[in-house]
This record gives C-alpha cells, structure tokens and sequence, in this order.
C-alpha cells in the first residue's frame, strides 16, 4: 500500500493530496470530515509526512521512516503543533489537560499564533493540526479566521471534524474539503484477517467497525470496547421492559459521565438502525451481526415510524450534549420513550 501512503481506502484523497505535495500546489488550509475512526488524523498525518519528508520514495510520497516522517507519525516533530479539545487542569488552572469531553479553547489558538508566523525550524513547512475541531468554542473558532485568512507560505492548517455543517461557513468556506467515507466491510474484514485475526472473528469487528478502519483496529487491540459494548446492549436488553424508576436510576448513573454516556448513545444509535433497516425491509448489512435475533425480534413488534423515531432521538441527543443541556434529564427521556416489548 506504499502507493495509498500505506493507508487503507481512501485512494481518491491520498491521489488528489499527492498531487498536490508533489506539483507544490498546497492549500493553506485542509478540513477532513466523517466519523471518528475512519482515517481522518492518519491522512492528516501523511500528507504532513508527504510535505516534509527528507528522503521521499517518489513527488508525494513519504518514505515514513526518515526522521522529520518518524516525528510527524509520533506528533513530536519541531514544526508540528497539534491542537486538540481540552479540559482545565483542576490542580493548575492555568493548564489545559487534553480531553474527549473538553473543547478547543481561544488560549490554545492565541499560542499557535505566536509561533505560527516563523519559519520552520526543522522542514519546509508549519504544520497545525486540529483535532475533532467541531470541538471549538465560537471564541476559538473566530479566532482561528485571522489564521485562516493571514496564514504565511510556509503554514499549513489541518482541521479534522465530523461534519462540515458543525463549524463556521467563513472556516469551511477557506478550506479544501476532504469529506472521508466508510470504506467496505469487506475490505476491513480482509485488513484484520491479514492481521492474524480469524475469519469469524474479522467478520464480526468489520461489521461493528461500519466500515471504520482505525475503529477496527481500535477494537483488535483494546478488547475491553467490546466488553463495553456487550455492556451497554445488555443494558438496552434490560432497560426496555423496565419501570419508571430504573430507568430514572440507570440515567443518574450515566449521566454522571459525559462521555461514557456518550459511548452509550452511540452504541444504542447503531442498535436502533439496525431494527430500523430491517423494519424497513432493507439488505443493507446490519452492524452488530452477533445480535441478529434479538433484532429481528424487536423489529417484527415495531413500525417504521416508531423505530424512526427512536433513531431521531437518539441523533438529536447526540448534538444536545454538545449545548451544555442536563445530562440527567437527556438521558431519562431517551429511556422513557423507548418502545415496551
């Protein structure tokens, strides 16, 4: 996969970058979108590689085993800035710790733009990177538009976001847009089957994955995500039939992290679709494969408008927890409006 930069998928970005790098024709700013785990911060890493590289194997192509490709891999090179959400420490408050549930602060753009003017120190370019940028406050976001707008010719921005509509129009509108898609089922079974993993076994994390490469090897090296995600389906299992007042328990629990509960939204979301697509009669192949009869059991006590439903509200929950809405409360309505069978 030297050619693909050693990636997997993604061959149409990984052609157009290397294009790119190689003719020197880079943009300022590049803004790569889809869902966590499908590549975005690898890619984002490569064509850093491809524009610094010391020894490229060919115009665009990163040897990946250089110095200035082995510090870029590891996010420690000298002319490297990764930005990524952040909570403040409680011990130090005038330190920000990185964090899933943080956010991109105005303080962590004021520090990129005090360097982000010079020449590089080590390679050709400046490279900033933002992670889950979705993540930025307005103040942050705002900020970052000077950067965007006055950005030197040795700077380039990476932003990596789930979804372009979640920033400011003025910061999409001032990058190129990279909108990743999940890759085959097939072509992830067959990754993690040449990573030694049996047939039964790939099958089933290329299913659970949704076509998310990073997100399947995630799972192949960190069993304790499946462990979780047989937890919270158990836990969808049981919450079904149960009362008022469990479920109000099982809320207050849950809510009391925020991305814990997130995780449980998620895994519940891919559960739902599942009963969706086959209320709906769809072919299209269910994620969590291992739970087909419990799927096919709930979906032949449902309508259509009823699991719609169920999946709307799950998605809007989602985009709630990022407004700063009662975590408690969410939660307790997404369990009390869940269907009784």
């Amino acid at each position: 996969m030297t050619d693909n930069w050693n990636l997997l998928g993604h061959e149409w970005a990984v052609d157009m970058l290397r294009q790119h790098a190689a003719r020197g024709d880079v943009r300022h700013a590049y803004l790569f979108c889809g869902p966590p785990g499908l590549g975005r911060r690898t890619l984002a890493l490569r064509l850093a590689q491809a524009l610094n590289c010391e020894k490229p194997i060919a115009a665009g192509v990163p040897c990946q085993t250089c110095r200035d490709c082995k510090q870029i891999e590891n996010m420690q090179h000298p002319d490297l800035n990764v930005i990524e959400p952040a909570i403040i420490d409680p011990d130090d408050r005038k330190e920000l710790i990185p964090a899933l549930n943080g956010e991109i602060r105005i303080q962590q753009i004021r520090d990129l733009q005090k360097t982000f003017h010079l020449k590089p120190y080590q390679s050709k370019y400046r490279v900033a990177l933002f992670l889950r940028f979705e993540k930025a406050n307005d103040n942050s976001a705002n900020a970052l538009l000077k950067t965007l707008e006055e950005a030197p010719a040795h700077a380039i921005l990476l932003l990596t976001a789930d979804n372009p509509e979640q920033l400011l129009p003025t910061i999409v509108s001032r990058c190129e847009i990279l909108r990743l898609r999940p890759l085959p089922i097939e072509a992830i079974e067959a990754d993690l089957i040449e990573r030694g993993l049996d047939t039964e076994r790939a099958r089933l994390l290329a299913h659970i994955s949704g076509g998310r490469p990073g997100y399947a090897r995630r799972m192949l090296e960190d069993e304790t995500l499946l462990e979780k995600r047989e937890e919270r389906l158990n836990d969808l299992q049981t919450l079904l039939p149960a009362p008022r007042v469990e479920k109000f328990s099982y809320a207050d629990k849950l809510s009391k992290d925020k991305e814990t509960m997130r995780q449980a939204i998620l895994i519940w979301l891919s559960y739902w679709r599942d009963v969706m697509l086959r209320v709906a009669g769809a072919e299209t192949p269910l994620i969590n494969i291992d739970r087909n009869m419990e799927i096919e059991f709930l979906a032949g006590r449902l309508d259509l408008s009823t699991a719609r439903r169920v999946v709307g509200d799950l998605e809007s929950a989602l985009e709630q927890m990022d407004k700063n809405v009662n975590s408690k409360l969410l939660v307790e309505v997404l369990l009390l409006d869940w269907p009784k069978v």
